[in-house]
């Protein structure tokens, strides 16, 4: 059974700023099964569409947030999003509940290195451990967690390593 795919783009200037979210992005739109959505420029003025986002989640059945990695969380749009679409009632609580099932994945960018999120490392964490409050959304509303993608030091990736982190995304969000 094919699974489909909802992948939600939470970068703010995905089309300019961003070479390798943008390649992520562009690889999943051209996988079979896979709809990817770029949130920032579907809600500029910050209005999130609740009805559509829940829409599109219904029809899911994996979702995928993919992000840049801002001071060891998601961008703001992210954060509202979770807070407006997995409305009680809705996603959790009494009546709720329509998330149940759907997988949830993260997609996540980081301009360092992998070896500095380490213990050992710079940040003292793994991305694991920085992604544990999206990980606990997951749980809390009844969705699996699959393991997330991530892609480091992404300011000094070459064009093949970015296309290549391209095919083993449109890879790994269908697995």
């Amino acid at each position: 059974m094919s699974k489909n795919v909802l992948v939600l783009v939470f970068h703010p200037d995905l089309e300019g700023a961003s070479r390798i979210n943008r390649a992520l992005a562009h690889a999943a739109a051209d996988t079979p099964g896979v709809t990817v959505r770029d949130e920032y420029a579907l809600y500029p003025d910050l209005r999130i569409d609740v009805t559509a986002e829940q829409d599109a989640l219904i029809r899911a059945d994996r979702v995928v947030w993919q992000f840049p990695v801002y001071w060891y969380s998601s961008p703001a749009l992210l954060k509202q999003w979770e807070d407006e679409v997995l409305a009680l009632g809705w996603a959790y609580g009494e009546g709720g509940g329509r998330l149940e099932g759907k997988e949830l994945m993260c997609a996540v960018t980081a301009g360092s290195t992998s070896d500095r999120y380490t213990a050992e490392g710079d940040h003292g964490h793994t991305m694991g451990e920085v992604l544990v409050p999206m990980e606990i959304t997951a749980k809390y509303v009844g969705m699996p967690w699959i393991k997330p993608f991530a892609v480091y030091d992404t300011f000094n990736l070459t064009d093949e390593q970015v296309a290549r982190a391209a095919r083993d995304y449109a890879q790994a969000i269908t697995a």
